[in-house]
């Protein structure tokens, strides 16, 4: 690990000077109607990185809502403890390969960049795919869906929160309102949970001890669907993979040792105090467990519970938004997503994911939250274990490039081995849920042939939807500012059109866009450059 410290600018350096081969540097492509830099033009330094990244995107609405989870398929407090504690040796076996993966291929994007590079166009658009259909909306739903569920909770303390109630206000939240202030939001929830864990052990120390004697014999399966319960409270350790080209210092494995531990902390010793306060049938039957903790144990300050979960969801919201939208911005600039998915807001040269959102309001009409935590937990497992497989087989193909970071192959093999565990048990267990999204992903597979692969497409096609773009161009729902060097501006009102036409989300989604030939498009701007999808 000792050249672990290497910055980005110091890796090209390096790589100039011994004239080793690197990764991950290829050009954009060209582009209809959109002038869309290659880089997302902003940095952050690694302590910002640090602090916000990993501790702020980690710790969310998972350490609220999944511990009923666990519980449940565990029926056992201490199994129910062990899998927190795995949870993290796992995570921080997962972030060590990644940290491999993000200084050789120093592309944002993540497990999507990764893949495309190591394995082919096919398997990174599957990837992508499954992320802008599965993982992202869906995990923004439960992440709203929590929110909404504590804000209801005092409201409504001895039943649950009205069904439509809880849904239009996880709507709402969903949208704008976590946005600059993730430090804030890291500050407070840390708070909170240290102010949970600190009651708890007092407790432990008066001797409540009682729900730790309670115990159950799972099956094999349980455990498994246990783990993907607790799995999404980790969801999050891959974030610094989707913005390395944004750091100043991409010193990933300091991130890691320093903030995977601290999660697991706050994880174990979270749960731990919950347990002090209720019994495993009282937690069971709680809709929002911290706000029953809090009603038991501080009195008058039971308030400080839901505040707190709200301050954590709007982080965890703020964190997804933004890798869903630098994963977008991947995805075309490789040429599998359209440009649309893409567009960079005018002002604040950020990339705006709004199509996730709208999907997110279409996944929320799912009743069980803990059936959506199992779908997009073992969806996300399964594209880890492919970007790992994808290291090994780097490894392999290319064991001359250069490496700022290279782990023992026992990391990646003992991850792999417990994913397969994962994978074939949660199958057995839950066979229409995970089957669901295995057949999802696949339909990606006649998608990409159709609109990636398939390049000499019908010009009536093209020109369909050529002439949708200078439509919306024309009324005023796409804006372009010139001079800007990132110019497009993604409106709402853009993706509601965009939403309302079948034909439109087929083409859009599938086609390469080409101008007509009768209609040669404006030269861009000197400082932008085209990108095609």
């Amino acid at each position: 690990m000792a050249t672990s410290s290497l910055g980005l600018n110091q890796i090209k350096h390096r790589q100039a000077k011994t004239g080793k081969e690197g990764l991950g540097q290829g050009r954009g492509t060209g582009c209809i109607c959109l002038l869309l830099k290659n880089k997302v033009n902003f940095s952050f330094t690694y302590l910002t990185a640090n602090f916000l990244s990993l501790p702020g995107n980690i710790i969310g609405s998972g350490i609220f809502i999944s511990p009923k989870g666990v519980l449940e398929h565990t029926g056992s407090v201490g199994l129910a403890l062990i899998i927190w504690v795995l949870g993290g040796g796992v995570a921080a076996l997962g972030s060590l390969c990644y940290a491999e993966l993000g200084v050789t291929i120093p592309k944002s994007g993540g497990d999507y960049s990764y893949v495309t590079e190591i394995f082919g166009g096919l398997a990174g658009f599957l990837l992508l795919w499954s992320a802008v259909l599965i993982m992202y909306p869906t995990s923004l739903a439960v992440i709203s869906l929590t929110f909404s569920n504590y804000v209801l909770q005092p409201v409504f303390p001895n039943c649950i929160p009205p069904y439509n109630a809880s849904r239009i206000l996880s709507m709402v939240s969903s949208v704008r309102w976590a946005t600059r202030i993730q430090d804030i939001f890291t500050a407070g929830k840390l708070l909170a949970l240290a102010l949970i864990i600190t009651v708890g052990f007092i407790q432990i120390f008066k001797g409540t001890l009682k729900a730790f004697n309670f115990w159950m014999t799972p099956s094999v399966g349980h455990l498994a669907l246990a783990f993907l319960q607790g799995s999404f409270a980790f969801s999050g350790w891959n974030f610094l993979n989707y913005v390395t080209e944004e750091l100043v210092d991409p010193n990933l494995p300091r991130a890691i040792f320093i903030s995977i531990p601290l999660v697991t902390f706050v994880y174990t010793f979270t749960n731990i105090a919950y347990f002090t306060a209720m019994s495993p049938q009282e937690l069971l039957s709680s809709n929002a467990v911290a706000v029953t903790f809090g009603e038991k144990l501080l009195g008058y300050f039971s308030w400080v519970m839901p505040v707190s979960v709200a301050l954590s969801t709007f982080g965890g919201i703020n964190g997804y938004l933004f890798t869903s939208s630098r994963l977008c911005f991947s995805g075309a600039r490789e040429g599998h997503l359209p440009s649309l998915l893409a567009m960079i807001h005018v002002k604040y040269c950020t990339p705006i994911p709004a199509l996730l959102c709208l999907a997110t309001l279409i996944i929320m009409l799912v009743g069980d939250t803990y059936t959506l935590i199992n779908y997009v937990s073992f969806i996300n497992y399964l594209c880890y274990g492919v970007t790992i497989i994808g290291l090994i087989v780097l490894r392999w193909k290319k064991p001359k490039i250069f490496r700022p970071i290279k782990v023992n192959l026992l990391i990646p093999i003992t991850y792999l081995a417990f994913w397969a565990f994962l994978l074939v048990f949660s199958l057995y267990s839950e066979p229409v849920v995970c089957g669901v999204g295995l057949i999802i992903i696949l339909t990606g597979v006649p998608v990409f042939f159709l609109g990636v692969y398939w390049r000499n497409k019908p010009k009536c096609v093209n020109r369909l939807i050529g002439k949708h773009c200078r439509t919306t161009r024309q009324t005023g729902m796409l804006q372009v500012s010139p001079g800007q060097e990132v110019t497009d501006v993604f409106l709402w009102k853009f993706v509601q059109e965009l939403l309302s036409s079948p034909l439109v989300i087929f083409t859009s989604t599938c086609a390469h866009v080409h101008p007509p030939a009768h209609s040669p498009q404006p030269q861009p701007q000197s400082r932008c450059r085209g990108v095609s999808f």
